[in-house]
C-alpha cells in the first residue's frame, strides 16, 4: 500500500460513507429512487466526461467496450436503484451495515474465479460470522416487518454487484485512465438507467433539500468517488478496495443518527460488528502497516 493507496482510501472511506444520507433525504422527500440513481449518474458523467475528454485520455478505451459495459450495469446501474429503493424501506444506517457484507461476497467469488485462493479455516470462519451478522441484523431488528426484509433483499443484491465490480476493473479496465473509465462508465449506465427514470419521473418539482442530495451525491459521491476508487483499484488491488465497506458503515451509522435522529436497534450494532469482524477474518484478518508497527512497538514496550 503506496501513500497514493492510503490517501485514495481515506477518500472512499468518506465519500462511500456519507451517500447514504444523501440518498435517504431523496427519497424521503419523494424523489422515486430510479430517478435518484439516474440523476447522480448523469451528474457524475457530465463532470467526468469532459475532463477525460481534455485530457485526451478518451482514445485510450479503445477495444474495451465490453468490459466499460460490463462494469457499467454490474457497478452502477443495478447497484444504484437497488439501493435507492432499499432506503425508501429501511433506514441509512442499516444500509450502510447491510453493503459492509461487500468484502464477505467478494471473498466467495474470490474462492471461485482467482487462481489460488483457497477456502482456510480463517477465513471460513470469517464468513460464518459475516454472515450471522446479516442474520442478526435481520432476525432482530427487521424480523416480522416484509417492507424491511424487501429492503435488505435489495441492498444485499446491491451489495453483490459492489462485490464484482473491482473483479470487472482489474481483469479488463486496470490500465486505464480513471477519468476516461469512469466518465464512460457512468454515461453508459445513465443510457440503461434512462427507461427505468422515464417510467418513474418525479410529479412534480423536487424540495431544494432533496435537489441538493442529488447534486452531492452526483459531484461529490460519484465523480469524485469513482476517480478515486479507481486509483484505489489500480494502487492496492481488488480485494484490498473493498475493504473500504469496513470504515464506511461506521461513518453512515454515525451520521444518521447524528442528523436523521435515526435509532439502530441491538440487531444492527451487533449485526455491523459480526459483519466487519467476520469480513476481517475473510479476507486473511490483513492490518495496515502502520498498525502492525504500532503493535509491534507497543509489544516490544
Amino acid at each position: 500500500m503506496s501513500p497514493r493507496a492510503w490517501a485514495a482510501f481515506a477518500t472512499m472511506s468518506v465519500l462511500w460513507g456519507i451517500p447514504y444520507l444523501f440518498i435517504k433525504v431523496a427519497v424521503d422527500d419523494g424523489v422515486p429512487p430510479a430517478f435518484v440513481a439516474w440523476a447522480r449518474v448523469v451528474l457524475a458523467a457530465l463532470v467526468l466526461l469532459p475532463l477525460a475528454w481534455r485530457a485526451r485520455a478518451l482514445g485510450s478505451l479503445r477495444g474495451r467496450g465490453r468490459w466499460l459495459l460490463a462494469y457499467a450495469v454490474v457497478e452502477i446501474s443495478i447497484p444504484f436503484p437497488l439501493i435507492a429503493f432499499g432506503e425508501t424501506h429501511v433506514s441509512s444506517s442499516t444500509t450502510a451495515i447491510a453493503i459492509a457484507t461487500v468484502p464477505l461476497i467478494a471473498s466467495l467469488l474470490a474462492l471461485r474465479f482467482a487462481p489460488g485462493e483457497r477456502l482456510t479455516g480463517r477465513r471460513l470462519a470469517g464468513m460464518l460470522l459475516g454472515f450471522g451478522g446479516v442474520a442478526a441484523l435481520v432476525g432482530i431488528d427487521v424480523s416480522g416487518s416484509a417492507d424491511e426484509l424487501l429492503g435488505i433483499a435489495a441492498i444485499v443484491a446491491a451489495a453483490a454487484g459492489y462485490a464484482c465490480g473491482p473483479l470487472i476493473m482489474s481483469r479488463g479496465l486496470n490500465d486505464l485512465d480513471g477519468r476516461a473509465t469512469m466518465g464512460v462508465s457512468l454515461a453508459l449506465a445513465a443510457l440503461v438507467l434512462t427507461p427505468l427514470a422515464a417510467l418513474d419521473p418525479p410529479t412534480e418539482v423536487p424540495p431544494t433539500g432533496a435537489i441538493a442530495a442529488i447534486v452531492v451525491l452526483g459531484i461529490v459521491c460519484t465523480a469524485a468517488a469513482f476517480v478515486a476508487f479507481a486509483v484505489l483499484v489500480r494502487t492496492a488491488g481488488p480485494s484490498r478496495a473493498v475493504i473500504i465497506t469496513y470504515v464506511n458503515p461506521v461513518i453512515a451509522l454515525a451520521l444518521g443518527v447524528a442528523l436523521l435522529g435515526e435509532q439502530p436497534g441491538a440487531g444492527a450494532l451487533v449485526g455491523l460488528l459480526l459483519i466487519l469482524l467476520g469480513s476481517w477474518l475473510s479476507t486473511d484478518g490483513r492490518l495496515p502497516p502502520p498498525v502492525e508497527r504500532w503493535l509491534a512497538a507497543g509489544a516490544a514496550r
